[in-house]
């Protein structure tokens, strides 16, 4: 429980500014919009949770302070702002008068910019979960999938997750016929291999102790918050009680990530990260269908729970079954 009381604290001192924004319904709605971030980056928090455990304390203190208000202020109140800004041609001043006296405008500039967005998050996700998919492990989960004639050859080719990646890149630009969003998806891919190219000269220990070990981890929140902060407008259009909100379930997730790298969570429930990135992808598609379609963030949300849990259990069942026959 006291890795979650900061988090509380958060809780109350949002809540009582929601109410003082609008009332009652300001709570409910920044609850809400909690619960929403929650469940959209619970498998973030496994993910996160792989790489914060190979930083040391220092580092994993400054990825709830420093990080935590690039998360919030960052992503989810000044990113917005800076795509309209860009996007409309006004300064970020104007741009934050207009989210303050004209959010429904503010929000159709945002909306009408999605499709880039979503083609920047994709995108870096699929290269997060080629990364794991094609990595060496001895633990498989699904094996008719992670262990078989076709994944085995693929996992021997080099850089088979960039390759991959450009092919969607190439079908997604040939279908949308918008170099726009080809700049944008292949933006995400040219930031996640840079920041994998750091990881590679440098230490991995110096790395993952350092800036860029958090910059990553900051670029795959924001990843994760694109979902969020973009559906956030379905439920108010005060960008102070949306950043109220999605900042309080994003405080959530960070201590659930560190309560998982203190009782080494992932080590005990073998599948759990399995699990988490098979989730990542299903968001990298569902946000790349969403450049066509519209798709609920319930059920991204939704989806993503459901095979994280699915991993836990089996992750459990298998362990209680080893222990039986330890016994025996």
């Amino acid at each position: 429980m006291r890795y979650f009381i900061p988090s509380f604290i958060i809780l109350i001192i949002g809540l009582i500014i929601a109410y003082y924004l609008e009332g009652l319904a300001g709570v409910y709605i920044a609850g809400l919009l909690a619960l929403l971030e929650v469940s959209l980056s619970f498998d973030n928090a496994v993910v996160n949770a792989k790489i914060l455990q190979t930083m040391d304390k220092k580092w994993q203190g400054r990825f709830m302070t420093w990080g935590m208000v690039i998360a919030v202020f960052g992503m989810r109140f000044l990113f917005p702002i800076l795509i309209v800004s860009i996007v409309g041609g006004i300064s970020m001043s104007d741009t934050l008068n207009l989210a303050l006296n004209n959010p429904e405008k503010y929000h159709e500039i945002l909306a009408s910019n999605e499709k880039l967005i979503y083609a920047f998050g994709g995108s870096f996700l699929l290269m997060v979960f080629f990364d794991f998919f094609f990595e060496e492990r001895e633990i498989k989960w699904l094996k008719f999938i992670e262990d078989n004639v076709i994944t085995n050859n693929l996992s021997k080719v080099s850089n088979t997750g960039l390759i991959l990646t450009t092919i969607t890149g190439i079908i997604l630009t040939y279908y949308t016929k918008s170099y726009e969003i080809a700049i944008a998806f292949y933006t995400g891919m040219l930031i996640h291999s840079l920041l994998a190219s750091v990881d590679d000269f440098f230490d991995e220990n110096i790395v993952r102790n350092g800036l860029i070990g958090l910059i990553y981890l900051e670029v795959l929140d924001a990843s994760f918050s694109f979902d969020g902060v973009i559906g956030a407008f379905a439920l108010s259009t005060n960008i102070f009680l949306i950043m109220i909100g999605l900042g309080v379930g994003a405080m959530f997730v960070r201590s659930l990530t560190l309560l998982m790298v203190e009782k080494g969570t992932l080590s005990k429930y073998r599948y759990l990260e399995h699990g988490a990135h098979y989730a990542i992808v299903v968001l990298a598609v569902i946000m790349l269908l969403k450049i066509f379609f519209h798709i609920s963030e319930e059920l991204t949300g939704t989806i993503g729970i459901i095979l994280i849990g699915i991993a836990f259990i089996h992750s459990y069942l298998v362990n209680k079954k080893e222990k039986n026959e330890r016994v025996l």
